[in-house]
């Protein structure tokens, strides 16, 4: 066996992502979602490789209020340069398969990475630039306020909630490029040179960079996101990271409760409770303990206060004389 060959499985990945990749030309790569008491339908951008869709004349009449610069696909001149970039890696990952060399393969992928870096610092810094780059003479000003929108996940940008993620032509490039990355790691898996670890390393930083967090609830400026009130006593919030990235944050647990009764169809990823005591910090809903008790008076009679710690609610429950809940009898 030629050993500066491919494997068959790495080779037929190659393949394969040469005839994915010309779809991401035609698809929507990347989206913005702009929601807001105003706009309860939500507002959206999709960026293509060589447009910008979605609720475009809507987004710019509004920013004109705030000083934002408008979006046109003329001014950006990725639009002309980025198909045939998607299009020509397309055309060398099936030269790759063709010519079968592991080198080759190793060559591809980390060209395809560091496009895929540049293509997101490119982006950020557009972002960058639309979000600071104001009129000084808008008709709303806020001193000190920006309004970049988030690289991904989700930022409040005044009464707006702004989430960035990928598009479908955005998950295909992921995919590819975890395929492309599967390949290599089945052409080095013999390899016994500490290289081939060394190879991984900005790899094991960049999974750890999108890893997604709850984000953490700031009091007075934060509202329920059920019923709109200002979240004013941090003891009983609660928020809902969703699978998206995106934190939604509530004044009481009750309000949290009713939120996923009526919006069953929410991608939650994890839900958390703030803890009664200590620094109030934001814990699994499903690691706390939990006391219901008329006299802890939450925000909306939700009356539910939960502890990370069992002493502590065994503690207050003294002076409460609550009921000791568990998680899943709450969300009955």
């Amino acid at each position: 066996m030629n050993t500066q060959q491919m494997g068959k499985p790495a080779r037929m990945l190659l393949f394969i992502s040469s005839i994915l990749l010309p779809f991401v030309v035609y698809l929507p790569i990347w989206k913005i979602e702009l929601d807001a008491p105003q706009y309860p339908e939500g507002l959206s951008l999709q960026i293509h490789a060589n447009d910008i869709r979605g609720n475009v004349d809507i987004i710019n009449g509004l920013n004109h209020y705030i000083g934002m610069k408008t979006m046109h696909k003329e001014d950006f001149i990725e639009f002309s340069i980025l198909p045939y970039i998607i299009i020509g890696f397309s055309i060398l990952f099936f030269i790759g398969a063709w010519i079968n060399r592991k080198k080759l393969l190793y060559t591809l992928f980390s060209a395809f990475v560091l496009f895929g870096i540049i293509a997101m610092v490119d982006f950020w810094k557009w972002e960058y630039d639309y979000g600071h780059d104001l009129d000084p003479n808008a008709a709303i000003q806020v001193p000190g306020m920006a309004y970049q929108p988030p690289l991904i996940g989700f930022k409040q940008l005044l009464n707006f909630g702004a989430y960035s993620m990928p598009d479908l032509g955005g998950w295909i490039f992921i995919v590819i490029g975890l395929m492309l990355l599967t390949g290599v790691i089945l052409e080095l898996r013999f390899s016994k040179s500490p290289k081939s670890v060394l190879f991984f390393l900005p790899l094991l930083f960049l999974f750890q960079a999108c890893t997604i967090e709850v984000k953490p609830i700031q009091v007075g400026r934060d509202n329920c996101h059920f019923c709109k009130m200002g979240i004013s006593d941090i003891r009983f919030a609660a928020a809902i990271l969703t699978k998206q990235g995106k934190t939604l944050p509530f004044d009481d647990l009750k309000c949290l409760l009713n939120y996923l009764q009526i919006n069953k169809e929410t991608a939650v990823q994890d839900i958390y409770v703030s803890n009664f005591s200590g620094k109030h910090e934001l814990v699994l809903a499903t690691q706390a303990y939990y006391i219901s008790s008329p006299s802890l008076g939450s925000p909306m009679t939700g009356n539910m206060a939960a502890f990370n710690d069992k002493n502590e609610l065994v503690k207050n429950n003294q002076a409460l004389a609550g009921e000791e809940k568990t998680w899943e009898s709450i969300r009955q």
